[in-house]
C-alpha cells in the first residue's frame, strides 16, 4: 500500500512540473515558442521569420463571434501601426479552408495569416496552450512575449506606448 502511495505522489508530481514547464514557456518574459504552418497560399511561414519587429500573435477562427467582434479592434491597430515596426500573424482554428478564407476577406485582414486547419487540435495553439479564443501574445523585436489578451482600447495603449 505504501508504494501505491508513493507511485500515485509521482505521478503528481510528475504532472504538476509538465503543466508548469507548459505554461511557463508562454509566460510574460519567456521567448516565444517558434512555429511554422500554412498561408492561405499554401506556403510556410514561420514566426522566426518576423523577428526584428513587434508581432502580435492572434488566435481567432472564422466561426468565433468574440473574435470575430474584435478584428475591427485588430484592423485599427494594424492600419496605425504597421509602418511602425508591428505587424499582426493570425493562427486560424477553422477546420474549412473556405470559411477561414471568406473571414479574411470579409473582415479585411490583410496581415499574415496562417493555420494547419485543425480546429482545436492546431499545432501552434497547443504549443501556446490556447484553450479559448480569441487569445493573444503580444511579442517585442527579440521574440520576447511582452503582454497577452490585450483587445480593443488596451491594445491601442499598449501598443501607442510601445511604438511612439
Amino acid at each position: 500500500m505504501k508504494r501505491i502511495y508513493s507511485c500515485l505522489i509521482a505521478l503528481v508530481l510528475v504532472g504538476t512540473f509538465q503543466l508548469s514547464m507548459a505554461q511557463s514557456k508562454t509566460d510574460i518574459g519567456a521567448m516565444a515558442p517558434d512555429f511554422t504552418m500554412k498561408t492561405p497560399q499554401g506556403k510556410s511561414l514561420s514566426l522566426s521569420s518576423l523577428r526584428g519587429k513587434y508581432v502580435l500573435i492572434d488566435f481567432w477562427a472564422a466561426w468565433c463571434g468574440p473574435c470575430r467582434y474584435e478584428n475591427p479592434n485588430l484592423v485599427a491597430a494594424y492600419r496605425r501601426f504597421k509602418d511602425k515596426n508591428f505587424t499582426i500573424l493570425g493562427v486560424s482554428l477553422d477546420r474549412s479552408k473556405e470559411s477561414w478564407l471568406k473571414a479574411i476577406k470579409d473582415d479585411e485582414l490583410t496581415w499574415p495569416q496562417v493555420s494547419d486547419l485543425k480546429y482545436w487540435y492546431n499545432d501552434a495553439a497547443r504549443l501556446y496552450n490556447v484553450n479559448s479564443i480569441p487569445n493573444n501574445f503580444l511579442l517585442n523585436p527579440e521574440g520576447k512575449i511582452i503582454a497577452k489578451n490585450l483587445r480593443g482600447e488596451r491594445l491601442e495603449e499598449v501598443l501607442s506606448e510601445l511604438l511612439r
